[in-house]
């Protein structure tokens, strides 16, 4: 399955929950996951869609890793099966 396919899913399911997703472009910071899931009742968290089996780049790691220290949650999403376990973790 491709990573739009995946991220069109993602979009679908965040906004039968009541919440938006819009993709997150950060011009000047490399690195940040692809979209800002934002739910009702100020729960928000980021995911980084990928291809199945395909792995975040070094960069976007270490982007990730700064955002859970902030306390947000980052999630990787490589298939659709991972769509309800990570808007459950959000």
């Amino acid at each position: 399955m491709r990573e739009k396919i995946i991220e069109q899913r993602l979009v679908q399911a965040v906004k039968n929950m009541g919440g938006i997703c819009p993709k997150f472009v950060s011009p000047g910071f490399d690195g940040m996951p692809d979209r800002l899931v934002l739910l009702p009742n100020g729960h928000a968290g980021f995911v980084e869609v990928k291809s199945p089996g395909k792995k975040p780049r070094p960069l976007q790691l270490k982007r990730h890793e700064q955002l859970r220290n902030l306390g947000f949650p980052v999630y990787v999403l490589d298939g659709t099966d991972q769509i309800g376990g990570i808007l459950h973790g959000i």
